[in-house]
């Protein structure tokens, strides 16, 4: 087992005046925040609140400097948690790191007993941060979705904003349980990606006809939305009666122009997702069915980029401008 040197690599956000400024960063243990369990970490990744975060683009951080990565999976050097011993792999995602306390992209990492997740068996801590905050949320998304009854024979899922990180594993989770999946996008040039990871129909959100009926026709057995706004809207108004439609994200609007009528009409189920304000208990319960009932399987064609930490500011400004497809690893 490795020992903690007296110096180690991290990528450190800090503010300067009212500017942001991130980069490469010597830190020793002592700097960085207490927790209950030491890491050394092996792999992050990149998401779009990460982005926010280390270039000030929105105001993520509580507190500053702090050590940029809201994932971060690794093997426990240390423990004074009794379910967690030396050796054991473990993950953190959805809990708070690089908002008020440090985050993973470090050579070492701390975090709270409460945030540690034990990696599940059949999982590897690469294979768990391609999943991330993203996958995380898109297999809640699933697991909520199983719970109120969702099943392939009452149709296809349709799932926005297809080609982001939550939209493509939720396409390859879903393939994975045996759902056929819609993908709704606004990037044409990607046909052959979503097709690489499982969707078996594509509709390009610029030659689609939403309507303004209460209710268009009852095509998808269920969706799952990361845009927000009309086109939530007709999701609602287009899946099937007792169909569940998951709320994830609001890439489009944060308003939901609706009425009444998929609900009383055709009792569809609008739910929400939201994967910070989750027991522990709770989060593991979908970790382990993510990798048990649902683990994906085009996680390379998902997994676009691999960086490293001196890589990680030429890749920022890509997730802000959109241009990012699938998920961009982190490897420490």
């Amino acid at each position: 087992m490795s020992q903690i040197p007296n110096e180690f690599n991290c990528f450190r956000i800090n503010q300067e005046e009212d500017k942001i400024v991130s980069g490469l960063e010597k830190v020793k243990l002592e700097d960085i925040n207490p927790g209950e369990v030491t890491l050394k970490t092996e792999y992050s990744s990149i998401n779009y609140k990460d982005a926010l975060a280390a270039t000030g683009a929105g105001k993520i951080l509580r507190t500053f400097p702090l050590i940029g990565g809201v994932d971060v999976a690794g093997e426990v050097l240390e423990s004074k948690d009794s379910r967690f011993n030396p050796g054991d792999k473990v993950i953190a995602a959805c809990s708070g790191l690089s908002e008020t306390n440090d985050g993973g992209y470090s050579e070492y990492t701390r975090i709270s007993s409460e945030a540690a997740i034990e990696l599940p068996e059949a999982m590897d801590t690469r294979t768990a941060m391609a999943i991330g905050t993203a996958g995380f949320a898109a297999g809640l998304a699933i697991y909520k979705m199983k719970l109120n009854k969702q099943t392939p024979e009452m149709g296809p899922i349709v799932v926005t904003g297809a080609t982001g990180g939550v939209g493509s594993i939720a396409i390859d989770m879903l393939s994975a349980s045996g759902f056929e999946t819609t993908a709704v996008t606004r990037k044409k040039t990607h046909d052959d990606y979503l097709k690489s990871i499982g969707t078996s129909n594509i509709i390009c959100l610029e030659d689609m006809e939403m309507g303004e009926r209460p209710l268009e026709k009852a095509q998808f057995g269920g969706g799952i939305d990361n845009v927000g706004g009309g086109l939530l809207s007709w999701v609602l108004r287009s899946t099937v009666p007792e169909g569940n439609v998951a709320s994830i994200g609001l890439a489009g609007d944060f308003k939901l122009p609706t009425n009444v009528m998929p609900f009383i009409l055709r009792g569809v189920n609008l739910l929400g997702v939201n994967s910070t304000t989750l027991p522990n208990s709770f989060k593991q319960d979908v970790w382990n069915d993510i990798a048990v009932n649902m683990s994906p399987k085009k996680i390379e064609q998902i997994v676009t980029k691999e960086v490293t930490l001196e890589e990680l500011p030429e890749q920022f400004q890509a997730f802000l401008d959109g241009s990012i497809v699938g998920r961009v690893l982190v490897k420490i």
